[in-house]
């Protein structure tokens, strides 16, 4: 569903980012609404599924898992489902996203090590599904995954309370 983030929303996006663990109390009080409307503004969010949840960023490499590599994958006609599936079975598997061009899915994975990432590239090229696979180690990244800075370009930017500045 598509959703009009207005000043207030933007606001509260804003800060929860800022400060995830703030409260219903303290959001109201940087933004300047009562309590019940943040309460009202946030379950909105999350109904209309801007606000997808509450679980904390956990970057990979800082838990063990520094190797990380982009994947496309070409699959065989009809067995889009099947590979969905396959690729949930596994838990190096980040992200994955079916895509237009010369691939049909986009991976992201992370592992322990080379070896590890080997094993799971093996994996995937004996799932059957898959005709081919293409890999790009990720070296370093330059901007990590963001959405605030696309939806600060909205008609109504956020105002910044000073209490998160």
């Amino acid at each position: 569903m598509s959703h009009h983030l207005d000043a207030l929303d933007l606001a509260l996006l804003h800060a929860l980012a800022e400060h995830p663990r703030a409260g219903d109390l303290e959001l109201s009080r940087t933004t300047g609404v009562a309590r019940a409307t943040v309460q009202s503004r946030l379950r909105r969010l999350a109904d209309d599924g801007v606000l997808r949840d509450w679980s904390p960023t956990v970057d990979p490499a800082a838990a063990g898992f520094g190797v990380q590599a982009f994947v496309t994958l070409e699959i065989a006609q009809g067995v889009l489902d099947q590979v969905t599936s396959d690729l949930a079975d596994i838990p190096q598997v980040l992200e994955a996203h079916a895509t237009t061009g010369t691939a049909d899915v986009l991976c992201k994975l992370a592992a322990r090590s080379n070896d590890e990432l080997q094993d799971v590239l093996l994996r995937l090229a004996r799932t059957g599904a898959v005709v081919r696979s293409t890999s790009v180690m990720v070296l370093s990244t330059l901007i990590a995954p963001r959405v605030l800075e696309l939806l600060d370009t909205s008609e109504a930017p956020p105002p910044r309370s000073p209490a998160f500045r």
